[in-house]
């Protein structure tokens, strides 16, 4: 049994509970129902939630995975109701809400949640630009991450970027993904990403926490049927850029020394860190690195989350970030929003983006 299906079992008790005092609030506003109806709906809830992720760890089905998004979007509604519950319930001590006004605030939700969820699945492609003084000639790198290929996001995220990148693959050198390829909510097999092979242009892969949950062999296995060039605490050069990839660890790999990245630079090239969270960038900066490329955050995904997501990346939730480091160089952090949705397959005031960075001299 994975990480995230521990995950989700240890918390689907406190979810029910959750669930059925929200419910019973929101029923209160129309006259109310009986708890035990409400307690049977909130079960058939929780049993929607867990048990498709038994047959999805092993073997993914069409079945599982329908009933995995459906869970996902009502996840998705719930946390909407929940905000909307507290606002009615402020707003209501101090004056009388009418039973109309009420139910106008709740169906206000249903087009967002439309509109959430066809922005989730649509790609959009955005540049970036970066100046360097020691460039022998331009180059445009697409980053993505957190494609999260699994129960909600399957085959066809991975149809659907092969099909971007390739649109891309005249006006690009590289494509580096920082991490989360996988979600761990399905299992992994071998042919799961070869859409990817058909690309054109080379494409560069480091792991982040996600791709443990189904077993990292498992996601390097079908990056490698890919062609999908794997840099898991180690580096390479393409022309005038030097490469590391930066692993997340469980401790199931063993972590560089800061002495052993600082051997990496080469003070005549564009020095890059693949790395899948947006953290120890002023470290990474100083030991030599010009650029930072990161995702983890996707944004915070949707409102009210993308706030929060502020608050925990030190402002660095999505986006460039320039500062000069102590020779006086550029250096940037880019993160990305993410390519796919974690569990919950809905985007409000994010994008599902593939963001081309123009390295420029």
């Amino acid at each position: 049994m994975s990480f995230r299906t521990r995950r989700v079992l240890f918390g689907a008790p406190f979810y029910v509970i959750f669930q059925f005092f929200l419910l019973k609030f929101l029923f209160s506003y129309f006259g109310g129902i009986a708890d035990i109806y409400t307690a049977i709906l909130v079960i058939l809830l929780g049993l929607l939630q867990t048990v498709p992720m038994f047959f999805e760890e092993n073997k993914s089905t069409k079945i599982g995975r329908f009933f995995s998004t459906l869970f996902g979007v009502w996840e998705w509604f719930l946390v909407m109701i929940f905000i909307d519950e507290i606002i009615i319930f402020i707003i209501g001590r101090f004056i009388k809400i009418p039973p109309a006004a009420i139910t106008l605030s709740l169906l206000i939700i249903i087009p967002i949640g439309i509109y959430a969820y066809y922005n989730a699945h649509k790609i959009v492609v955005k540049e970036q630009i970066l100046n360097f003084n020691n460039l022998e000639k331009d180059y445009t790198i697409a980053h993505l991450s957190d494609v999260h290929f699994g129960s909600i996001r399957h085959k066809q995220i991975i149809d659907d970027i092969a099909n971007k990148l390739n649109d891309l693959s005249d006006d690009c050198d590289l494509v580096v993904i920082s991490g989360d390829l996988a979600d761990g909510s399905s299992a992994v097999e071998e042919d799961d990403f070869i859409s990817l092979k058909n690309v054109k242009i080379p494409i560069i892969f480091t792991s982040g926490n996600h791709d443990y949950y189904p077993g990292l062999e498992n996601v390097h296995r079908a990056c490698k049927k890919a062609g999908i060039i794997i840099l898991e605490n180690e580096g390479m050069e393409y022309e005038n850029l030097n490469i590391y990839g930066l692993s997340y660890s469980f401790d199931d790999i063993q972590m560089p020394s800061r002495e052993e990245l600082k051997s990496f630079i080469k003070e005549d090239k564009i020095n890059i860190v693949n790395y899948h969270v947006p953290i120890g960038w002023n470290a990474l900066a100083n030991i030599g690195f010009d650029l930072q490329l990161s995702g983890h955050t996707h944004g915070g995904q949707f409102y009210p989350i993308i706030w929060f997501g502020d608050l925990m990346y030190e402002g660095h939730n999505m986006g460039l970030f320039n500062k000069k480091s102590k020779n006086n160089k550029n250096s940037y952090l880019h993160v990305t929003t993410g390519v796919g949705s974690m569990d919950i397959p809905m985007r409000w005031g994010t994008k599902s983006e593939i963001v081309l960075l123009k390295l420029k001299r």
